[in-house]
């Protein structure tokens, strides 16, 4: 009898465990079910590029982040420096040189496996001067080639010329490239890869069936099956079609439809604070620009660009454009860079009254209420911003209005994106512009290429075969010398004044700094939004949809 018990009781175990495993099975399933699916978000602008060493616009820069493999990678939400294709690294005591320690087993996109020499490849082709790109920029601390140096399939030492403090941080912005892949950029060691693009309509990315990652379950990365990149200008569509569930996030918001959908569904309305963003404009002091010599010496003058910056009203900037989810810029460093930021530095306050006199000292006279230059020569300009930017549109409008009071006509020029920057860095066929930049770290060596007179991305007078002012001479100096110590008080003291000598020379004119504003929809999980770019979409190989959204798609 007690054998038929125990026998009975095993077979009701069996089936008990048979169940348990059903529903375990059903349960991971379940699980599983949750990957997948296509998240949706509109570009602002056509991506200029697909070469990840070639980047400098927003849109082709949210595209590398999703496809780019890095060596480290900055964690948007921490701010701390995470491994990623490097498990480990060793900075040098000199400061001259960094050794990776690679992983094993990973390959890129098309199959091709992933070595040291792909990590040389891309550093050779990224400080060609040839090539000159702006993530190059960063990493030129002195004169002399940079050098690699391959141990092992696994294992690298790249050897600058001088000393660079912050070295590690500067390998999140750079993409490996393939040495031997045919596809070349094609072939990507992110999380998604370029599937296909439509001009003017769409980038399609695709998850990579060969991404490296997995999740603390064993779960390969990402989750979701493809991003749907919609090419998109106008910020009323873009508005429009999150809220009829068409995208799932907005990754910068304008002030007016954050205020407006968080009044209305504030559970998808995100504002992370004070972002290290800023907004300015600038004056074009290249010698070949083909504008009349005359506006060329204006430009030039220090104390014309103070007396501009002296005459807008940055406080009504922020409360009328941005309704208060801004505050008046200082300078290149958003006080929310809280260790960077001089803090002996204010916003240059509204003062029509000492911009006139700053004018008049450089024989500017105001007759009838028209600025006159010394020559005779109206004072007339125009500027140009991107067409689609509401904020931007409005900002230089006020600005016009601003500068109307001194007797200075301003005509506000807006132009589609790809025009803009064409006419900005190529053509040099403007007079004055209005635009932003995007800090994606809190380091000042990501702003070598903003700062420094060779630079492409200094923006006034780009590419300087040598310093055509002292002041940008003593900038370069203290650039170079702020990326050349380990001691964080040394770079901290040169990088004051470099800022010291901006709000001086006001080479940029300095407007807001913008809060981080999103919209997430409540179909996307695991979303965090944080400051610093890409604000939305920074864990995006861990971002999933819910599984009513997945199936209505």
């Amino acid at each position: 009898m007690s054998d038929l018990m125990n026998t009975a009781g095993r077979r009701a175990l069996i089936r008990l465990l048979f169940c348990f495993a059903l529903v375990s099975l059903a349960f991971t399933s379940s699980a599983f079910s949750q990957s997948g699916g296509e998240l949706r978000f509109c570009l602002r602008s056509e991506p200029k590029t697909f070469d990840p060493l070639l980047v400098d616009d927003d849109s082709s820069l949210a595209i590398r982040y999703l496809t780019g493999g890095v060596l480290v990678r900055a964690n948007r939400k921490t701010q701390d420096l995470e491994p990623e294709l490097a498990e480990s690294w060793k900075v040098s005591k000199d400061g001259k040189q960094i050794t990776f320690k690679l992983r094993h087993g990973i390959t890129f996109s098309d199959g091709s496996p992933f070595s040291s020499e792909d990590v040389a490849f891309t550093m050779q082709r990224l400080m060609d001067p040839a090539l000159h790109t702006s993530t190059g920029d960063a990493f030129r601390s002195g004169s002399g080639a940079v050098s690699t140096k391959i141990i092992a399939p696994d294992q690298i030492v790249i050897i600058f010329p001088a000393p660079l403090a912050g070295l590690e941080r500067l390998f999140d912005q750079v993409a490996i490239m393939s040495a031997h892949s045919p596809k070349k950029e094609v072939a990507v060691l992110g999380p998604f890869l370029v599937a296909e693009y439509k001009a003017g309509s769409s980038v399609l990315l695709r998850r990579n069936p060969n991404y490296w990652k997995k999740d603390s379950q064993g779960r390969r990365l990402p989750y979701l099956d493809s991003i749907r990149l919609d090419i998109q200008s106008n910020r009323d569509v873009e508005m429009l079609r999150f809220k009829r569930g068409e995208l799932d996030l907005i990754n910068v918001l304008d002030s007016d439809y954050f205020d407006r959908l968080a009044a209305s569904s504030p559970q998808l309305a995100h504002d992370a604070g004070a972002s290290l963003d800023s907004d300015f404009m600038w004056f074009n002091q290249v010698a070949s620009a083909p504008i009349p010599e005359y506006k060329r010496a204006w430009f030039r003058s220090a104390n014309f660009r103070r007396a501009i910056s002296q005459a807008i009203n940055r406080e009504d900037l922020s409360r009328v454009v941005f309704n208060g989810h801004a505050q008046p810029a200082v300078g290149p460093v958003s006080p929310a860079n809280k260790f960077w930021f001089n803090s002996k530095l204010k916003a240059e306050p509204y003062r029509p009254d000492s911009a006139l006199k700053r004018l008049q000292a450089d024989g500017f006279r105001l007759q009838n209420g028209a600025l006159f230059d010394k020559g005779g020569n109206a004072v007339e300009f125009s500027i140009v911003t991107n067409a689609g930017s509401k904020p931007r549109e409005r900002m230089a409008v006020m600005v016009q209005e601003d500068l109307g009071k001194l007797g200075i006509k301003v005509n506000v020029v807006t132009l589609d994106f790809p025009s803009l920057i064409e006419r900005i860095s190529q053509k040099f066929n403007y007079e004055a512009a209005m635009l932003g930049f995007r800090n994606v770290d809190l380091d000042p060596n990501g702003q070598m290429n903003i700062w420094l007179s060779s630079a492409e991305n200094h923006a006034w007078n780009p590419q300087q075969k040598s310093p055509e002012t002292a002041w940008e001479a003593e900038i370069d100096r203290l650039m170079r010398a702020q990326a050349s110590t380990a001691d964080p008080k040394k770079r901290k003291g040169s990088f004051d004044r470099v800022q010291e000598i901006a709000a001086e020379q006001a080479p940029f004119i300095y407007l807001v700094n913008q809060n981080a504003l999103s919209a997430v929809s409540g179909a996307v999980e695991g979303a965090n939004p944080g400051i610093l770019s890409p604000q939305t979409f920074w864990n995006a190989e861990r971002l999933t949809l819910n599984a009513s959204t997945r199936a209505s798609r």
